[in-house]
């Protein structure tokens, strides 16, 4: 029997030596995916259950904790600001020359009516610093040879308290999520696309976002334009500037 077990755990190990420690794709994956600043051109393509319609905005961030957007197109949204200061958000409407903070409920409340919600620009996108990682497999998605990590958060406060990525083994980059509500209910689920490398960082320019409790086919986000670690004058990251 004690050979047996010998046996038995023995290879138990040697099945889990064979995947690498959640912390560490972790941090591989915050070093493609955060930088001390970045500033970049987007649109979000919004695919509503009878038409769509697309949104162009410039971004400009400083670490996980401050970003400023100012939306380009349509007429109807261009001059509308956003503005985070660490966990706080106001709204600059053009419309009603009003600047509003967004909190408490409202964080969960659709952003232009995409799949994504305030409160999912509110997060700090560093996941070391939030869950804890487990690999508990392999698959490939489009044809890449992916880890599948479990992520668990300590902290309480996060919109998902779990975490389901497909990793791409060489890139170090998510190319599919699933986020989880403490019950287990999948909320939300996101394919990544269009990896490039920009600057030594594996990058992806496409994210198809879908929010599984509402309906309508998705949203896509797309980087057209990225720049990392540039200067960014503080007063951009100012309530003054909403209404500039």
């Amino acid at each position: 029997m004690k050979i047996l077990l010998a046996i038995l755990f023995t290879g138990i190990s040697v099945v889990y030596a064979q995947y690498p420690d959640g912390k560490d794709i972790l941090k591989k994956i915050d070093q493609n995916l955060s930088s001390e600043n970045r500033v970049f051109t987007s649109k979000m393509v919004i695919h509503g259950r009878r038409a769509s319609r697309t949104i162009e905005s410039k971004t400009w961030t400083a670490g996980e904790k401050k970003s400023f957007t100012e939306y380009l197109f349509p007429a109807r949204e261009q001059g509308t600001k956003m503005l985070k200061l660490e966990d706080q958000l106001w709204i600059y409407s053009p419309s009603t020359d009003r600047i509003i903070q967004i909190a408490g409920h409202m964080l969960r409340q659709s952003v232009m009516g995409s799949d994504l919600s305030y409160e999912d620009l509110m997060e700090d996108n560093r996941l070391l610093n939030h869950y804890n990682a487990v690999v508990t497999g392999t698959e490939n998605i489009a044809d890449r040879p992916c880890w599948v990590v479990k992520l668990t958060a300590f902290d309480p406060n996060m919109a998902y308290q779990g975490l389901r990525l497909w990793v791409d083994k060489e890139r170090n980059i998510p190319l599919k999520e699933e986020m989880f509500a403490k019950s287990g209910t999948l909320l939300k689920r996101s394919e990544l696309s269009n990896v490039e490398n920009i600057n030594g960082r594996w990058y992806p320019k496409k994210i198809v976002f879908k929010d599984m409790l509402k309906d309508g086919e998705g949203t896509e986000f797309i980087i057209e334009n990225i720049q990392f670690n540039v200067a960014i004058p503080d007063y951009i990251f100012s309530k003054a500037n909403l209404k500039k």
